[in-house]
């Protein structure tokens, strides 16, 4: 049966997702302005440059990874849409910090093109662009919703900027997994649910890591910056531990290792393939210690010396309490959703991998002449995203 006889790689719940987040990530960028705009007629400038040094650094970093990996696949456009920049021309693209969207864009015609040699094509981008996706979302979003909910009690406008950086952060991350999904060789058996349970779990998980982070914040707002360098620091020597093979260049590595670090000071990430179970133990113990650290300097800051805004030595314990409870619920949805809805497969049977790691003989030239005459020529190999299959194979394996 021809390819455009079977299924589509996109069912209907990954067109929803990609549709529901693409206004939501464009809501994101008009609360940044608004909460910019509201900061300066505050005199909140402290705010407002924090605000504006992550709105930089994300999109830096983001640009950072789309242009080493154009220059990783040598800059080979695979459809006539790609290929309408130059290689100067997409430099400056992506000096200008218009790089994300550029791919965006190129994702958007090559569908409307609607062949079927350009679905896998398709399907590769994509998976870039979820991964792009997902560095903003944890360079970014994530530390502004920190920063949001440390305020939220002062305008009504950062609680609505708050809860537009959650619905943002959650829905970046089911997209991610829904990205993963493609290179299963059961995909049409993997229902909605499991990115349901797997929503749900990263949300609250997510939820009870920033509220921590900001009701320290809150009482000691200078000392956030050196929690964020130490934890980055351990966690940035594990990453480095691990040894991560996701990059092409060493600095692209070290890049990548930092940016673990940066994730995982929120939420797990999986980056190496193999039994996590040790591993995700022990960050989730180490995350949970400080959790409770964090929300124990609060209530005794809130006891010995409160902020502006006062709340009763009951309600600061049920706050604290709730916080912990919240993540060791998110952890039991967790052990729920792996228990029966997450695919544990070998390496080989992840889709683009047995491919490329059959051995291949040297054949002599008779043997060459001998084959051309009998067998036909291969077909072409469906693109593959060599970089996702490695993420792929980190959690699934």
């Amino acid at each position: 049966m021809s390819d455009t006889q079977g299924e589509s790689k996109y069912s209907c719940w990954d067109f929803l997702i990609t549709c529901v987040g693409l206004p939501l990530f464009l809501t994101d960028i008009g609360l940044d302005i608004w909460a910019a705009v509201i900061f300066y007629q505050e005199k909140a400038y402290a705010c407002l440059g924090v605000l504006l040094l992550l709105l930089v650094g994300s999109t830096l970093l983001a640009q950072a990874y789309s242009w080493l990996w154009y220059s990783y696949d040598q800059f080979k456009m695979k459809t006539k849409v790609e290929g309408l920049p130059t290689q100067r021309q997409l430099m400056v693209l992506h000096v200008c910090q218009l790089g994300v969207y550029v791919r965006t864009h190129f994702i958007s015609f090559i569908r409307r093109e609607q062949k079927p040699k350009t679905e896998d094509i398709t399907v590769s981008l994509t998976h870039d662009l979820s991964m792009l996706r997902i560095i903003e979302t944890f360079s970014e979003s994530a530390p502004q919703l920190t920063l949001m909910l440390t305020i939220i009690l002062q305008t009504v406008a950062q609680r609505r900027r708050a809860v537009g950086s959650a619905s943002a952060i959650a829905f970046t991350v089911t997209a991610y997994h829904r990205s993963l999904r493609s290179f299963l060789p059961d995909k049409e058996k993997q229902q909605i649910t499991s990115s349901v349970i797997y929503f749900i779990w990263n949300l609250v998980l997510i939820s009870s890591r920033l509220t921590a982070l900001a009701l320290f914040a809150s009482v000691l707002p200078c000392f956030i910056f050196t929690h964020f360098i130490c934890s980055w620091l351990v966690l940035f020597f594990f990453a480095w531990r691990s040894k991560t093979e996701f990059m092409e260049s060493p600095c692209g590595e070290w890049l990548y290792r930092a940016t673990v670090g940066l994730i995982w000071y929120f939420n797990w990430f999986s980056v190496v393939e193999g039994k996590t179970r040790y591993r995700t133990a022990l960050y989730h113990g180490y995350i949970l210690t400080d959790i409770c650290i964090l929300c124990a300097v609060w209530c005794w800051k809130m006891s010995t010396d409160p902020p502006d805004f006062v709340i009763e030595p009951m309600h600061t314990l049920i706050t604290a309490a709730c916080v912990v409870a919240v993540y060791v619920l998110g952890l039991i949805l967790k052990a729920i959703y792996y228990k029966l809805f997450h695919p544990n497969l070998d390496k080989n049977k992840i889709k683009g991998t047995s491919r490329e790691q059959q051995p291949v003989n040297e054949p002599n030239v008779g043997d060459e002449l001998d084959a051309a005459k009998a067998t036909p020529s291969p077909p072409p190999q469906p693109c593959c995203n060599k970089r996702m299959r490695k993420l792929a194979e980190s959690f699934y394996c």
